[in-house]
């Protein structure tokens, strides 16, 4: 696999390419039409949604009876990997098409493009959205069985194996992606999708380093994507390189226009490893004048976290005061601004209040929790700010801010013990990419506990366990250093 790693790297430093990327996608369009269909599908593979759904609008008006033109528009409104679906558009373009799924396969000229729109067909049909992501899924593997050698079948069959976990990241499933788009890449260095879809494969700090070689290739494959000039720093973050996740994301926040928040959020996050507190800050106050003038779900979601996490990460108590709007956002992002101001509360000396604001998050968890065990919720449903990881994360924050009031209260063991069952709870959860969440690692704050009470073995052993959850995370870093150096 190094071997592979390595000569992938080489194939794409010395190719140059399209700022998209480069595919090869035989159909059955008017001349006219292609140049805006291949920009879509490039603006498929490197996430660039809207961007894409234009393109295939003009695909469409160059050739009104183009299938796959429709196929295109339909697949903007699918994202997998942050588990969002507009089913209500997707349908309606299919609907431009034909009325049946059997008058739009009848539109489709050949073997190959009944196959891709067939398999939209399920992704779109009845049941919920796990089932249909699963019927999805089964549908482009057919496919791919039965066009080996197509390299956008593979690629898209590849994102269908990453997007059916539903949130739930594990290994096993994410190998057989990664399998299959490297060897798209291999044949292909500049295939968006291929490299894009390996860096999400080994976006974790256990196999990021596979992932490193596509990371350092995919913003020269397509610089023109700003989601691909943010996407190396996932590897990046992975391995701890911060001086590479704030290169990737300054790039890609400032080709964004302003509204890059998921660059914003990532920059905010590397500035405070780095110990550029003040920068971190400016990050924080862009991301408030942004969601003051855009007050979306996504812009508050970012808000509360980047907020917390400077809180956290600076113990600047103070930065909790201003208010974040929390409703209609995914439960995780408020109960890291929740946990952030019960925090501040604790170090103010203002335990009644923090105890309030431990109801608070146990209060509105609960009914989240019986809805995702409920017979319909089988997959997230961020709409009701419902993410099964999510929701573990939101327990492991109450049980540390519960062990952080009992700390204040002078009392360690029952403090212990809840930071203990807080690492245990950490460590089921699937492993996530990104910025922490829960925004204090439970093993990082067991070991800060433990070596206020000179347990400076027990603390060191924490301290390693964050870090191989959270690699090179500055916190972590200076917790083993204390631990290590005091008598």
């Amino acid at each position: 696999m190094k071997r592979v790693c390595l000569l992938l790297l080489f194939a794409l430093a010395a190719l140059p390419g399209d700022d998209l990327g480069v595919i090869d996608f035989p159909n059955s369009g008017a001349p006219a039409a292609q140049p805006h269909f291949i920009r879509g599908v490039l603006l498929l593979h490197n996430f660039q949604y809207p961007q894409a759904e234009r393109a295939f609008l003009e695909a469409q008006k160059a050739d009104p009876g183009f299938a796959l033109a429709y196929w295109g528009e339909a697949m903007t409104f699918n994202h997998g990997l942050w588990m969002e679906q507009d089913l209500d558009k997707a349908r309606a373009a299919l609907g431009k098409l034909g009325a049946t799924p059997e008058t739009r396969l009848a539109k489709a000229p050949t073997k190959r493009e009944k196959g891709f729109l067939g398999a939209l067909e399920a992704l779109y049909g009845e049941g919920t959205k796990g089932a249909r992501d699963l019927a999805y899924m089964e549908a482009m593997r057919q496919l791919h069985q039965q066009l080996p050698e197509d390299l956008e079948v593979a690629s898209f069959y590849s994102l269908s194996i990453l997007s059916s976990v539903q949130g739930e990241r594990d290994f096993r499933t994410y190998m057989r992606a990664a399998a299959i788009v490297q060897d798209v890449a291999s044949r292909n260095p500049r295939h968006p999708g291929a490299i894009h879809y390996l860096i999400h494969s080994y976006d974790d700090p256990i196999h990021a380093p596979l992932g490193l070689p596509a990371a350092r290739a995919y913003s020269k494959i397509a610089p023109a994507a700003t989601h691909a000039l943010h996407m190396p720093s996932h590897i990046f973050l992975a391995l701890g390189m911060w001086d590479d996740v704030v290169a990737s994301n300054e790039a890609s926040f400032g080709a964004s226009n302003g509204r890059g928040y998921h660059s914003l959020n990532w920059l905010a996050y590397a500035y405070l490893q780095q110990g550029r507190h003040r920068d971190a800050e400016n990050m924080l106050v862009k991301m408030k004048q942004a969601a003051a003038k855009d007050p979306t779900p996504s812009a508050r979601w970012y808000l509360a976290l980047m907020r917390a996490a400077q809180v956290v990460e600076t113990r600047q108590w103070d930065a909790a005061g201003f208010a974040v709007d929390t409703t209609g956002i995914e439960y995780s992002a408020a109960a890291s601004d929740l946990f952030a101001r019960g925090w501040s509360a604790v170090e103010a000396g203002q335990l009644q209040d923090a105890g309030k604001i431990l109801v608070a998050m146990r209060t509105r968890r609960a009914p989240l929790v019986k809805i995702a065990a409920g017979p319909v919720c089988h997959q997230p449903d961020f709409s009701a700010g419902i993410s099964p990881n999510g929701l573990r994360a939101a327990a492991v924050m109450e049980k540390q801010l519960e062990a952080l009031i009992h700390l204040k209260r002078g009392k360690g063991p029952a403090a212990i013990a809840l930071l203990e069952q807080a690492a245990k709870e950490e460590d089921a959860m699937a492993l996530d990419y990104g910025p922490p969440i829960p925004v204090k690692p439970a093993h990082e704050l067991l070991g800060e506990a433990l070596l206020a009470q000179g347990r400076r073995k027990e603390a060191r052993a924490q301290f390693d366990l964050a870090l191989a959850r959270a690699p090179k995370r500055a916190l972590s870093l200076r917790g083993l250093a204390q631990a290590a150096s005091q008598p």
